[in-house]
C-alpha cells in the first residue's frame, strides 16, 4: 500500500504544525545562534591567545578583568544555549525564574569557592 501523505517535494509534509516558511525561519535561527556563539568563543580565544597572565615574570595588572569576562561570557554562551536550543525563551516569566534561579546561585557559589580557593593557594605558593 502507497501512503499519500508523503511528498517528496516538501520535506515538513509529515508534521502538521510545519511547513516551509517555518522551517526556513528554525534554519535562519539556528545559523544565527551558531554565529553569535561562534563569535563568543573566537573573542575567548582570541583573548586568551594574546593576553598573558605574567609580563616579565610581573602580574599582568587586566589579568583579573580577562578571567572575569571569560566566566561572564561563558555564562552568557550557556543562558543563550538554554534559551534558545531548550526552549526556555518561550515559557513564561515565572517558570524561567523557577528554573534558572537555583542555576544561578549554583553557579555563583561554584565561582566563589573556585576564586576563593586559587586565592588561598596563590597565597601559599607565592607568599
Amino acid at each position: 500500500m502507497v501512503r499519500d501523505d508523503l511528498n517528496r517535494d516538501n520535506e515538513y509534509a509529515l508534521s502538521a504544525n510545519h511547513d516551509e516558511a517555518h522551517g526556513v525561519e528554525l534554519r535562519k535561527m539556528i545559523w544565527k545562534v551558531t554565529g553569535l556563539l561562534t563569535l563568543i568563543t573566537v573573542v575567548e580565544v582570541l583573548t586568551g591567545a594574546f593576553v598573558k597572565q605574567y609580563i616579565d615574570g610581573t602580574p599582568n595588572s587586566i589579568w583579573p578583568v580577562i578571567k572575569w569576562s571569560f566566566i561572564v561570557l561563558t555564562l552568557i554562551k550557556a543562558a543563550y544555549i538554554v534559551l534558545k536550543f531548550m526552549h526556555l525563551g518561550d515559557e513564561t516569566k515565572s517558570f524561567k525564574y523557577v528554573l534558572l534561579t537555583p542555576y544561578f546561585i549554583f553557579m555563583a557559589y561554584l565561582i566563589f569557592i573556585l576564586l576563593t580557593e586559587a586565592y588561598h593557594v596563590n597565597s601559599i605558593l607565592y607568599p
